[in-house]
């Protein structure tokens, strides 16, 4: 008999993988507390911007004409309970406030609600970024409130989703990681994912720990490589070397790679940032501590790059105050193909900017919503020509498709001066200098 699948808060992570789920063949059914999600996802529409996420709910979700009517949503932990054979748990694990630990307040309280139903044989998988040493103690919780006792295991199956790129990571993922403790709950994961193993998708099985180890270092090492060129970029700022040069010469070596070697204004979003303090903080309670020290510079540096992009800002403006000067920053997200504003290094160089007397007007092609929510007092433009028109300097903050086909001879016009700052290292310097522009970005002095 098939299986039945079920998903336990429908965020992010959640609604992709219902949705992806659904696309697999399963019949799955998602839950959440919050009336508005549910209602919203009934409809096949989304609370957030993905790239073809909408489409994937509107082809499965039951009621909408011509669905598969494979997925539904639902408010009743009895019902989710009685109809899955494999419970996922996709919920949020945010940073706890005032400290760097991790909030398991959101995971614990799913997997009680969830435990007290379970009556028959199913697996609950943990799909939530958690500290190491969760899924031992979940485990044993599931053994203690679900009637089904022995019966109900748990198992760990990390997410690596990368926004912009969730419903490909989710249907064809680079690498299946699962954390179980019987070949009855590997034989079920595998059963699962059937269709991206087949595919070519490596299914790796490990212990618990490792499970959970798994993503913090997947995302602790590449929270290292982006402060890594970052660290370079200052010392080329200082040698006056280039360090669009100098990345892609170190790339060329395979053992380096390519990949996240463009200096910036640094990372953001909900993962990057939290995931490296909650690591840092679980290692400290293990006794672990100084096995990632490294970790806090490499927070350090991520974090410094947002005050050198103003300081650079204020340097192309003749060094002095912002006050009365305008600034166009074009991006707020803090990756492109996203409308997640979560710590977006974009919006905090804007801010601060904005705090020191700065004019700022901001254009992001998709989260200007969400930027208006977070900063209601900054100046917010219709188009990138709108948020240019008047513009003293232009900060180029997130490396938006949009941004890099832009026509700098158009902007040129409307703009007061053609002095542009690009912190993510994504323009094409001669373009724009043939365009009359003054291109500067950190890193590349001689660019």
């Amino acid at each position: 008999m098939a299986l039945k699948i079920t998903v336990i808060g429908t965020g992010y992570l959640g609604a992709t993988h219902a949705a992806a789920m659904a696309e697999l063949g399963f019949e799955v059914l998602g839950l959440d507390v919050v009336p508005e999600k549910i209602e919203m996802l009934g409809r096949g529409e989304v609370p957030m911007f993905e790239p073809g996420l909408e489409d994937l709910l509107r082809k499965h979700v039951a009621g909408i004409e011509g669905s598969t009517g494979r997925l539904r949503f639902t408010m009743d932990w009895a019902e989710v309970a009685e109809f899955g054979d494999v419970h996922f748990v996709c919920v949020n694990t945010p940073q706890k406030h005032g400290e760097y630990a991790c909030d398991m307040s959101y995971v614990d309280a799913a997997v009680e609600s969830l435990a007290k139903h379970l009556s028959r044989p199913c697996l609950v998988v943990g799909k939530s970024t958690v500290p190491v040493g969760s899924a031992d103690r979940l485990a044993a919780r599931l053994l203690e409130l679900a009637p089904g006792g022995a019966e109900v295991e748990l198992a760990w199956n990390p997410e690596f989703l990368r926004e912009g790129f969730a419903v490909q990571d989710t249907l064809h993922p680079d690498r299946i990681v699962v954390g179980v403790r019987s070949e009855r709950a590997e034989k079920l994961l595998r059963e699962v994912y059937a269709t991206p193993v087949a595919a070519g998708s490596p299914f790796v099985v490990t212990d618990f720990p490792t499970a959970e180890l798994v993503k913090t270092s997947a995302n602790s090492f590449l929270a290292t490589k982006i402060s890594f060129i970052n660290a370079m970029a200052e010392v080329c700022e200082a040698a006056g070397g280039d360090v669009a040069k100098l990345a892609e010469a170190i790339g060329h070596d395979d053992r380096i790679g390519k990949k996240f070697l463009r200096a910036g204004i640094g990372f953001g979003g909900g993962c990057l940032p939290k995931d490296i303090r909650a690591f840092m903080a679980r290692a400290g309670e293990l006794g672990a501590d100084q096995a990632l020290t490294f970790l806090r510079e490499i927070d350090s540096i991520n974090m410094r790059q947002r005050g050198q992009m103003v300081e650079l800002a204020r340097e192309a403006l003749g060094g002095g105050p912002f006050l009365g000067k305008r600034v166009a920053v074009l991006g707020a997200t803090f990756k492109p193909d996203s409308d997640d504003v979560r710590d977006s290094p974009a919006l905090n160089v804007a801010g601060q900017i904005h705090l020191q007397g700065g004019q700022v007007t901001v254009y992001d092609p998709k989260g200007m919503t969400n930027a208006r929510r977070l900063f209601p007092t900054l100046g917010y433009a219709d188009t990138a020509t709108e948020a240019v028109r008047g513009a003293d300097v232009v900060l180029h903050l997130t490396e938006w498709r949009e941004f890099r086909e832009l026509d700098p001879r158009e902007l040129g016009e409307v703009a007061a001066t053609r002095l542009i700052l690009d912190g993510r290292n994504a323009l094409d310097p001669e373009l724009w200098r043939g365009a009359g522009w003054t291109y500067r970005a950190m890193g590349r002095p001689t660019a």
